[in-house]
């Protein structure tokens, strides 16, 4: 049996077993905490860091995703230095991208869009960097934006943990990584790539998309990962 621990969220009691995060329970019971590298399904990684949270009686804020429940935490999800860092990494994004909204296929389906209205973010304070990025339209099917790339990871996540193709993957660091295939070698040349889609369906951005898809045309359905995890589950339960 897993233990049940009692916390506070927000001054709100609620509760939640061992192998639960703050961030799942606060979903739980309707509390929204932003995110842009968390999919339900994919393993919990922390790395957009758009929903740290404030836990009484440790100074650093904690990533909500990945911090588990314990017994008679008390969590603050919104206070102004919560939402002035929550800002400041949006606008971050948004300057070291080249995210033009209004020519993208996501235009008004967009994860970054959404939360960037959400949090109140109308203005950039910071300069753009103005990278230099291509696009990958190799492939058959699909094509990938890497000026719209945010480095979630989502990508690589569902490729390795659901497919098992393992054709997404990071190189380089810092201000320099990029999203790559195959060793950076061009996605239509992949040899691992099983043109499954799923990839472009966790992506949050208009970064990977389906070919022949115009402005604010591109949808992501990833309803079917919540199903996978569940049947994974079953999978190994031996119930299935």
């Amino acid at each position: 049996m897993r233990r049940v621990f009692t916390l506070k969220i927000d001054d709100r009691d609620v509760s939640g077993n061992e192998e639960q995060s703050v961030l799942a329970v606060a979903r739980e019971n309707n509390i929204f905490i932003p995110t842009l590298c968390h999919v339900e399904g994919l393993t919990a990684i922390g790395a957009c860091r758009l929903c740290l949270v404030e836990v009484q009686g440790i100074a650093k804020m904690l990533p909500a995703c990945t911090t588990m429940v314990r017994e008679g935490m008390v969590v603050h999800t919104t206070s102004p230095r919560l939402q002035e860092y929550r800002k400041m990494i949006i606008e971050m994004l948004f300057t070291e991208g080249n995210h033009i909204c209004s020519v993208c296929v996501t235009n008004g389906h967009c994860e970054l869009q959404n939360l960037a209205v959400k949090l109140g973010v109308d203005h950039i304070r910071l300069p753009y960097l103005n990278p230099v990025r291509e696009v990958d339209a190799s492939h058959e099917r699909y094509a990938f934006d890497s000026n719209r790339c945010i480095l979630c990871t989502r990508c690589v996540r569902v490729c390795e943990e659901y497919e098992g193709a393992q054709t997404w993957g990071v190189k380089g660091r810092g201000i320099d990584s990029e999203v790559i295939t195959d060793l950076d070698q061009p996605w239509g040349d992949s040899q691992t790539c099983t043109s499954c889609g799923k990839c472009v369906q966790v992506c949050p951005t208009g970064a990977l998309f389906l070919k022949g898809k115009s402005v604010t045309e591109m949808v992501k359905h990833r309803e079917f990962l919540p199903y996978l995890a569940t049947m994974r589950k079953v999978g190994k339960n031996g119930h299935g």
